[in-house]
């Protein structure tokens, strides 16, 4: 069952903290997360070393708490804890002159030795916290508090007070791991005995490795990028240890580090020239000007100013800076670079200060106050590392409006969005490889936005500023790894109420979040309601005209047929049969044509009737039939033709129908010769006629896709199905009936006479 009652307690052990003792981003985190993690509702004791560097006006506030003795081999060293309470967090400063009374924090002959005994002080004060606090998480950062798991579970396993703390381990840079000769495991840890211990320290034949025996001995291992995460398991960036970390990374994961944005927030700053906000950036032109006048840099707001804030080491790209340095300077573009680091890297920046006087500006020191004024006052913050495992500096850069120009690594990846010029998104610019020409690019792409597009610049700008890197978000996954390991101990609501208490605005934001998008919803309604709508008459005029071309096919080829087919049967047929059955073949197809008027005259209207070229050509077609064959035959192909005409005038299908029907029929006349006239004008009458209400019952189907067709197809539709069967009926009504009729007359009379004579 879940305790309800109790609280997450942890404690959060750190080398440096923010803002007591701080040398880079360790020190950031340590200052904010405990904090954040505060708010959240857990209760965190942050323990540090009580360095010699500590201002006064903190040492004053610290109360002595308790003290203890710590063995480290063969030594027995005191160790004083001195509590102080603040902005809500309590610290426990690791009090030990022999070791810390230094005028800096590393960077001493001895510091395998100094660490390791800070590293069994944090495990041995753990039962010298107050009595309400027992701790349930221990949160270690880095090689110089890597011992504390390794120490944990060898000496101290067991004891009821140490059995429910979990480790968790985070890496902030892995290529400081605490690396010392193997001596110091029996003569300082103690451990050379335990074989455990011995083979998960040692990283070869005679050195150890403090950060190797963390990744062993801690319960979860973090690091302050998703992307760090990965690249970490990789011969490239794992720097030795990519083995262990890709055996260990079902327990590794990355959270992404945050900024204090009440400290680095512009519109309250007081170290910089003027403030300004998102809204209102008048102030940062201010702060531009006043920055150039200081460093001696041409006052020009028509220049682009991009600093950069570093240590100069080769981690930092510093070959990439100097190796470009020249052509960014004479492009236009204004530098100013604030570090201190390796000596050839400031010589070559005192160069190019002396080469280009009011271009360029080194500052060869530490200054946090001129820091805070060159991120408020520069338009790009230049950050081309190696590899950067998180990096705070492109944040605050963003929070201040200077778009970061970074290399895509580890968390500058995971932080800066490259500007995208056909969508206008991003927040800065990057570059993918470790060259000097690559990042001279990207600068100069961020430099020609400024000059050519200052619209799409602001935009820039104010993207990179509403983005939210508070330690809130970090807090809520670090919570989400603790709660995981202790899942007897209940969330509390506080976790959710307390955090929205403090960002009132962020609470704020969440209605307007949730109606975006039901006034969204009626803009993409419409489009969906056009979209069905749109399409219906595509569809249908698309078919329309492919009847239109089908009819005109279909026509041709039918009446070729039939006036193959009935010249074969005028050749055969004798011309007695035709005169006696001539009579007959008028009274049936008279009988038949009124009906076929009327179906046609119904389904016409529904329907496309074809280009007036076919009717021509068909009008052809029948002459020439017209022309071979007897009068009385004549007759009867212009009679039965013309209605099957009309019929081939419907949809495809019916065409199909007709063409196939009527072949059939003119087989059975050359076949049945020896039958009277009677019979084969039955059967010829019959099938087309049997096609036709076939066809007036497909029409209904074409009438049902042609609907929203033109009105002006049907108008012509409707007077060319009435001119074709009048000439059935009523041959002198158009002047080429009795042309037709007088032309084969002539012929005819020859061959009656050639019968005749044949007969006699």
């Amino acid at each position: 069952m879940a305790d309800s009652s109790k609280k997450m307690q942890i404690v959060f052990a750190s080398a440096e903290c923010a803002p007591f003792v701080k040398t880079g981003g360790l020190g950031d985190v340590a200052g904010s997360l405990p904090a954040a993690l505060v708010r959240a509702g857990a209760e965190v004791i942050v323990m540090v070393p009580k360095y010699a560097t500590i201002k006064d006006e903190y040492k004053a506030q610290m109360e002595h708490f308790a003290d203890f003795y710590v063995s480290l081999g063969w030594r027995n060293e005191y160790c004083g804890l001195e509590k102080l309470e603040h902005d809500g967090v309590t610290y426990m400063f690791v009090d030990n002159e022999r070791y810390f009374a230094r005028d800096y924090p590393y960077g001493f002959f001895d510091d395998g030795e100094r660490f390791a005994f800070f590293s069994k002080a944090i495990t041995e004060s753990l039962q010298h916290l107050p009595a309400d606090f027992e701790c349930d998480i221990l949160h270690c950062n880095d090689w110089q508090t890597a011992l504390a798991p390794v120490f944990l579970r060898e000496f101290y396993q067991g004891l009821p007070l140490y059995d429910r703390v979990k480790t968790v381990f985070s890496i902030h840079n892995v290529a400081f791991q605490g690396q010392f000769s193997d001596t110091v495991m029996e003569d300082i840890l103690g451990v050379a005995h335990i074989p455990a211990a011995a083979t998960q320290l040692r990283c070869d034949a005679c050195s150890i490795n403090y950060m190797l025996g963390a990744l062993h001995y801690a319960d979860a291992i973090t690091t302050v990028s998703p992307t760090y995460a990965s690249e970490i398991q990789t011969p490239e960036f794992g720097e030795g240890l990519d083995g262990v970390l890709r055996e260990r990374s079902y327990a590794l994961q990355g959270i992404l580090n945050g900024i204090d944005v009440a400290a680095f927030d512009p519109a309250t700053d007081k170290r910089i020239a003027a403030n300004y906000t998102v809204d209102d950036r008048s102030g940062k032109a201010v702060c531009k000007a006043k920055l150039q006048e200081e460093l001696g840099l041409e006052v020009r707001d028509d220049r682009p100013l991009m600093v950069m804030v570093t240590r100069l080491t080769r981690q930092k790209g510093m070959d990439l800076v100097m190796y470009a340095l020249d052509r960014i300077l004479s492009g236009g573009v204004q530098v100013a670079v604030l570090g201190t680091g390796d000596r050839d890297y400031e010589d070559g920046l005192r160069y190019f200060q002396d080469k280009y006087p009011g271009t360029m500006a080194a500052r060869i020191e530490f200054d946090p106050a001129l820091s805070q004024r060159m991120y408020a006052a520069a338009d790009m913050f230049l950050m081309p590392s190696k590899f950067e495992p998180c990096g705070l500096s492109q944040i605050i850069a963003m929070r201040y409006g200077t778009l970061p120009i970074v290399r895509e690594t580890g968390g500058l990846k995971d932080t800066v969005i490259p500007y995208n010029e056909f969508t206008g998104e991003g927040t800065g610019f990057s570059f993918t490889n470790f060259n000097g020409d690559e990042m001279g690019d990207a600068v100069f792409r961020a430099a020609r936005l400024f000059w050519d597009n200052r619209e799409a610049w602001n935009q820039l700008v104010t993207q990179a500023m509403s983005q939210d890197f508070s330690w809130t978000r970090s807090a809520d996954k670090y919570l989400d790894l603790y709660f995981f390991m202790h899942p007897e101990i209940e969330r509390p609501a506080a976790v959710v109420d307390e955090p929205e208490a403090v960002a009132e605005p962020v609470a704020a934001e969440e209605p307007k979040a949730e109606e975006k998008p039901d006034e969204a919803e009626p803009a993409k309604a419409e489009p969906e309601v056009k979209a069905e709508v749109a399409p219906e008459p595509e569809p249908a005029a698309k078919p329309a005209a492919k009847k239109t071309t089908t009819r005109k096919t279909t026509a041709k080829k039918a009446t070729a047929t039939k006036a193959a087919a009935t010249k074969t049967t005028a050749t055969k047929a004798t011309t007695t049969r035709k005169r006696t059955t001539a009579a007959a073949k008028k009274a049936a197809e008279a009988e038949a044509a009124p009906e076929v008027k009327a179906e046609v005259a119904k389904a016409k209207p529904a329907t496309k009737a074809p280009a007036k070229t076919a009717a021509k050509k068909t009008t052809a077609a029948k002459k020439t039939t017209a022309t071979k064959l007897t009068t009385t035959k004549a007759a009867t192909t212009k009679s039965a033709a013309k209605p099957a005409a009309k019929v081939e005038e419907t949809p495809a299908e019916s065409k199909a129908e007709v063409t196939v029907e009527t072949k059939p029929a003119a087989k059975t006349t050359t076949r049945k010769r020896t039958t009277t006239a009677k019979k084969t004008t039955a059967k010829t009458t019959t099938p087309k006629a049997e096609t036709k209400p076939a066809a007036a019952k497909e029409e209904p189907k074409a009438e049902v896709k042609i609907k929203p067709a033109p009105k002006a197809a049907e108008v012509k539709a409707a007077p060319k199905a009435e001119t074709k069967p009048e000439p059935a009926k009523e041959s002198p009504a158009s002047p080429a009936a009795p042309a037709e009729k007088k032309a084969p007359s002539k012929k005819t009379s020859v061959r009656k006479a050639t019968a005749t004579r044949k007969r006699r």
